[in-house]
């Protein structure tokens, strides 16, 4: 079969692809059907490590709970913040909005381990919030650090480029001379915000969310230096089979369902959502 111009073209595009992400991906699957403890993963199949995730007497839910419960609340965190943001950007600054949200993403080139440890400084007992309260106006106020919330607030602050990002894109695509024509027509400031700035931006705010989504549940760095692991995430479960107890069959089982509930979860999403008519297809 000749395969045209095109095709050819493609074929070490194709080629990285699925050295790049098929194969990965393939190895995890395999891996997760080996015998537990063991790195034979061209043996018998077997279920044994899904059996053990799935034993009444495992607790290994609660870690998936947590990191669902984490990553939807940051979504919505993030949308309630970066609206606004993304919003001033895109009608202050123009076409220099693009590039103004550019300067947000320069942090992301610091190690997040590095930010979050700052914020430990920050937030810890006798830090520089405290330190300051104390040193100001006498206030002595009990430390935030390790506790559900401020693994929150570290999700929130990492993530935010995620959300930011392709929420001024889509706020940029929204056209001016439809809102002002909608203001000529009488509506209402909130209903220009309802029923036109709002799902003509809904592009922007959908990739964003499923973006920020898919990240917050794999993250594992926010509650073992903010939370000091008081919340055991699943991120950390597989983390620990692969490293410590050196169960990589198991740690590979976790990640194959960690994989399959988030795309079944985003596959919920999307299907509840009118993409063509999102996208301005009809």
């Amino acid at each position: 079969m000749r395969l045209s111009r095109g095709a050819r073209y493609a074929l070490p595009v194709v080629a990285l692809l699925a050295i790049g992400f098929l194969a990965p991906l393939l190895a995890v699957i395999a891996f997760s059907f080996a015998e537990p403890r063991s790195f034979d993963v061209f043996g018998t199949p077997t279920l044994e490590n899904y059996e053990t995730i799935f034993d009444p007497a495992n607790t290994v839910y609660l870690s998936f709970i947590w990191s669902l419960v984490f990553a939807a609340i940051s979504v919505v965190v993030l949308a309630a913040v970066c609206y606004p943001v993304a919003y001033g950007l895109a009608h202050v600054f123009g076409r220099w909005a693009n590039a103004i949200t550019l300067l947000l993403v320069f942090p992301l080139f610091i190690s997040e381990n590095i930010r979050l440890f700052g914020w430990v400084l920050f937030f810890i007992k006798n830090g520089v919030l405290d330190g300051t309260l104390k040193s100001i106006f006498g206030l002595e106020l009990e430390s935030v650090l390790f506790t559900p919330p401020i693994i929150v607030f570290g999700m929130v602050y990492v993530y935010l480029p995620f959300m930011l990002f392709p929420m001024v894109l889509g706020l940029s695509m929204v056209p001016r001379e439809v809102v002002e024509a909608a203001g000529d027509l009488g509506a209402s400031r909130l209903q220009i915000f309802r029923e036109v700035e709002l799902p003509l931006a809904m592009p922007g705010i959908i990739i964003g969310g499923l973006l920020t989504f898919v990240l917050a549940v794999g993250a594992v760095a926010e509650s073992k230096v903010l939370g000091g692991q008081s919340v055991i995430v699943i991120t950390h479960d597989i983390e620990i089979a692969f490293t410590y107890s050196q169960n990589w069959p198991l740690g590979a089982a976790l990640s194959v369902l960690l994989m399959l509930v988030v795309g079944i979860l985003v596959l919920m999403v999307l299907r509840y959502l009118d993409l063509d008519r999102i996208l301005g297809r009809r």
